[in-house]
This record gives structure tokens, C-alpha cells and sequence, in this order.
């Protein structure tokens, strides 16, 4: 066998543990995957006290993330705190001292990406993230290296599995957010504080990875446009589901003669597409290359053990590479640092699609008429319209289906419509992704 490659954890709560895990309990397994021994040299952590579930070998835990960045015969830096800070200021030190970096922090790579990025590149030393986006299932990789001979157009997917499951339970039990979310809370698949998973920044996070790995060029994450799903209601599931269509909080880059087109936001898509099909807590991502065509990778998007998982595989990678001698052979975006190329990015004005509009109305005569006439002065073209019957002091709710229309136009009118004396409520807007969009192949 090879030499034995040493790793240091720092941070050993739940993905830690996971991972901490595998490499003590399937030691064998990886050394028969990689012909090397890979051993767990150190832990770091601030509680080293608290049980994990499995034994753990006292002489390996610290409080000390010194005795990991100083140890010159630590191969490896596994970096599964979290957060911005100190996380990026010890990564950035381990590059510099020539240790591999492994880590799962989608938000630090999603901001400081450029920077970490070239400094592992400057420094020759490999980074492997693939437990920052989808948890245990292998989309890094997959776009990395399996999906190398495409031009992708189309990188779209479920990255979240909070909002999927609020939004499944809306769905299949027809129940309001707040009573899904606490049900989330409960189950421990929302945070206590679920402003990032609901509100899109989480999967933004992860869509930044994402963009970056399929289109060679660098993305930050205030090119993307991001809405959240908290001010979905049942009337809008529903409406969705008599029209055809289920609704998800998609990620959504495509890449164009217009330039990169970044979103995040809640999605109508056909009931009997595959990624309507991806219910609870599971992520699915879904590309279209040119050579390809279509791809979907399906699984659990987090977890301890799932996202564990994609860590050790990193970590597997790097033991191969440094064993062989054939580090660097794969960047760590694919696209070796020194090429990628910034491409021009596609704002959401410029987006063309069909909407929905549930506009909450005072049942007088002829507002729907004045509606239309908005929407029509503008070059907005409806296709369907419903109304339902009468509600809490006389409003109701109409809702609209539009044929192709342009987002500038429809901002515009939104604003126009917002002014009238007969709205009674907040607009609804949601923008529909058809099979034929979908499914298109360049």
C-alpha cells in the first residue's frame, strides 16, 4: 500500500461527525478504494466532550485549531465549521502552508470564492468542495469531470430541501406555510432561524458553485436575482395544481448569446415533469448539454451521514493524487484558474417567459377589464383567467396565466396595477418553466 495520508477535522458537529465516522469506520473500505491508508490524525472542535454516537479515540480531540494548521505532517485541512469567519481566514492559512483543503461551506465559497480559489491554484495544492452543494449526491464531480466534452446551456435544480419540503406538504396536504415550516422546525430540517432556506440565499449560495463549475467564468452572488417562498399561500398551490403545474424554489442558470442568466425563485413547472416528481427533503439537479442532453441527478441534498459522505470522497480524491503523484490534474473548477473567462451577465429585465398573477381585487364591475387594459397597453397577453367567489369584504381573487412576456413589461404593469384603488392586497407573481423551455437542447 501507499503512504498513510494524515487529515485534520475542524469542526465535529453534524457533517463533522458524519465524516469523522466514515474515515474511522471504513478505513479498510478506503484504503481498498484508493491503495492508501488515510487516517483521521486530529479533531478540532470547541465541544470535544459531548458524545458523537460512536467511539472516537480520546488522543485525536482538541480544542487547539493551531495543532492542525502548524503540523507539518498533516496532509489534509477539513474545514466543517461554517460561516465566513474564522473559517476563511484558517483556510486561506492552510492553503498557504501546502495542506489539501477539503470543505463543505457553500456560503464562504460563494463569497470568497475568487479568492480561495486562487490561492489553492497559486499554491498547487487541491480543494475539493462537493459536499458544498447537493449533500451526497455527486454534482460537483459529475460537471467536474463527467460532463467535461458539453457546452452545458442549462444548469437547474431543487438545491434546497427545506423549502422542498414546505412546499411538498403544501402541495400534497394543502396546508399554509407557517404550519409547514413549524413541521420542519420540528423534524430538524429547518434551522431555528430559517431565513436562508426559505428566502433562497442558501440555494443563491449554491447556484454561485454551480454557474462557476458548468460555465468556466466567475459568478458572485450579487449577480444572482433571489425571492423566497414565504409568501406562498395555499390559494397559489392550488391554482398551480388546477392549471397543470407544481410549484418548486428552483435554481436556474442558463447560458446564452444574451449572457449567463442567474435566479433563484419559486417555479411553476408541469406536474409531470421529473423535477415536479421531487418531493421532502430531496435535491435534484438537472443539466442540458450539448452532446449529453439531458441529465438528472437525484438524492438526498444534506444530512450527516449523506453530506459525511461527500466529504470522505474528497477526501479520497486528494489521498489518491497525493499517493500517485498526479496532483493538480483535475482544477479545482475544472476550468484550470488562469482561464476562466468572465462572461456577461444577463439581468432579470431582460428575462422573456410566462407568469402567474394572483392579483387580490374588490368585487366591483369592470376591474377585471381594467386589469386586461394594463396588461394589454403593455404587450403582457393573457392566456387563462380564473376567478374565484367572494371572500372577506368582498374580495376575490383573479388569477392569470400570460403567453411569453418580457419582465420589464411586467414590473411595469405590476407597478401600474399596485396604484389602483381596487387592489386589496399584495400581488402574487410566479414564473412558469415549460417542458418545452425545459427540455430544449442546443
Amino acid at each position: 500500500m501507499g503512504k498513510t495520508i494524515n487529515a485534520g477535522l475542524l469542526g465535529f458537529g453534524t457533517v463533522g461527525s458524519g465524516a469523522a465516522r466514515i474515515l474511522l469506520e471504513k478505513s479498510e473500505l478506503l484504503e481498498q478504494h484508493t491503495g492508501t491508508t488515510i487516517r483521521l490524525a486530529r479533531i478540532c472542535d470547541t465541544d470535544i466532550v459531548s458524545s458523537r454516537g460512536f467511539p472516537v479515540p480520546p488522543e485525536i480531540l482538541t480544542n487547539d485549531v493551531r495543532s492542525l494548521l502548524d503540523d507539518p505532517t498533516l496532509d489534509i485541512f477539513i474545514e466543517l465549521i461554517g460561516g465566513l469567519e474564522p473559517a476563511r481566514t484558517f483556510v486561506l492559512e492552510a492553503i498557504q502552508k501546502g495542506k489539501h483543503v477539503i470543505t463543505a461551506n457553500k456560503a464562504l465559497l460563494a463569497t470568497h470564492g475568487d479568492e480561495i480559489f486562487d490561492a489553492a491554484a497559486r499554491y498547487g495544492v487541491e480543494l475539493g468542495f462537493e459536499a458544498s452543494v447537493g449533500g451526497g449526491i455527486p454534482v460537483v464531480k459529475t460537471v467536474k469531470e463527467g460532463l467535461v466534452a458539453n457546452r452545458l446551456h442549462t444548469v437547474m435544480g431543487i438545491m434546497n430541501g427545506t423549502a422542498n419540503y414546505i412546499l411538498t406538504r403544501m402541495t400534497e396536504e394543502e396546508i399554509a406555510f407557517q404550519e409547514a415550516l413549524a413541521d420542519a422546525q420540528r423534524l430538524g430540517y429547518a434551522e431555528a432561524d430559517p431565513a436562508y432556506d426559505i428566502e433562497g440565499i442558501n440555494t443563491a449560495h449554491k447556484l454561485v458553485i454551480m454557474a462557476m463549475l458548468a460555465f468556466g467564468a466567475p459568478v458572485k452572488l450579487s449577480d444572482i436575482y433571489i425571492e423566497g417562498i414565504s409568501k406562498l399561500s395555499p390559494l397559489d398551490i392550488f391554482f398551480a395544481k388546477e392549471f397543470g403545474y407544481r410549484i418548486k424554489l428552483l435554481a436556474i442558470a442558463r447560458n446564452s448569446c444574451d449572457g449567463i442568466e442567474l435566479r433563484v425563485h419559486p417555479t411553476m413547472i408541469p406536474s409531470e415533469h421529473l423535477l415536479a416528481q421531487v418531493g421532502g427533503v430531496y435535491n435534484a439537479f438537472y443539466f442540458i448539454g450539448d452532446s449529453v442532453g439531458k441529465v438528472l441527478l437525484y438524492g438526498l441534498g444534506a444530512g450527516q451521514m449523506p453530506t459525511g459522505s461527500a466529504v470522505v470522497a474528497d477526501v479520497a480524491d486528494v489521498a489518491r493524487n497525493i499517493s500517485r503523484g498526479t496532483l493538480g490534474k483535475v482544477a479545482s473548477l475544472g476550468t484550470p484558474h488562469d482561464m476562466l473567462k468572465p462572461l456577461r451577465k444577463s439581468p432579470i429585465d431582460s428575462l422573456k417567459g410566462c407568469y402567474y398573477f394572483r392579483f387580490s381585487v374588490v368585487d366591483r364591475p369592470k376591474v377585471l377589464a381594467r386589469l386586461s387594459g394594463i396588461l394589454g397597453d403593455l404587450g403582457i397577453s393573457i392566456a387563462s383567467v380564473v376567478q374565484n367567489g367572494r371572500g372577506k369584504e368582498s374580495s376575490v381573487s383573479v388569477v392569470m396565466l400570460t403567453h411569453e412576456a418580457h419582465e420589464a413589461q411586467v414590473r411595469e404593469a405590476l407597478r401600474q396595477i399596485g396604484s389602483m384603488d381596487v387592489i386589496s392586497g399584495e400581488t402574487m407573481v410566479i414564473r412558469i418553466e415549460n417542458l418545452k423551455t425545459l427540455d430544449e437542447n442546443i
